[in-house]
């Protein structure tokens, strides 16, 4: 009888499944592998992206932040401008004030009244003089009171003096100034 023997053939065959399947499973691993890298070029692109977005948004932020302190500097500004142009215009209504006072006054004064001392000091009048009578001061009083700058005339002093063999009376009187609101 014939012998055959097939082990080689089975070993060949064995060998032959080994080399399939490790070629498979390298090419697998192959496949995995160009899988990942691709899916990690994507991630690190998508990434590259954001990143880029984010710069962007960054220097917007940057040039917003920098507007925002130019406006907050014009807005201080502008408060300094309106708190300047409010001090002018005060200034500029209190600088007739004084004119006003003496014009006032000097419309007021009678012909037999001297002044001898005029100050005013945060809204408060002293006037010092000498008259020939009692009544001359009084219409003194009564014409000043009549003016819209001086209010609440009070006569503080009156005394009477001597001067070059006449009798003349001294006084002193007190009053508050006010603006009237038509200026």
């Amino acid at each position: 009888m014939i012998r055959i023997n097939l082990l080689p053939v089975r070993a060949a065959q064995k060998k032959e499944k080994l080399r399939s399947l490790l070629s498979i499973f390298i090419l697998c691993i192959a496949m995995v592998c160009i899988g990942c890298g691709s899916m990690y070029v994507q991630k690190q692109s998508a990434i590259k992206g954001v990143k880029g977005e984010i710069a962007v948004i960054n220097q917007k932020n940057k040039d917003l932040r920098k507007k925002i302190g130019q406006v907050r500097d014009f807005e201080k500004k502008k408060k300094d401008l309106e708190q300047k142009l409010s001090t002018l215009q005060s200034l500029k209504a209190g600088k007739s004030g004084p004119v006003h006072l003496l014009d006032e006054l000097s419309g007021a004064l009678p012909d037999k009244v001297w002044l001898t001392k005029f100050s005013e000091n945060g809204g408060r009048v002293d006037i010092s003089g000498v008259a020939d009578s009692e009544k001359t001061v009084a219409v003194f009083m009564k014409s000043l009171d009549a003016s819209p700058y001086y209010q609440g005339i009070e006569l503080s002093v009156t005394e009477q003096t001597v001067a070059d063999d006449q009798k003349m009376q001294r006084f002193t009187l007190r009053c508050s100034v006010e603006t009237p609101p038509s200026e």
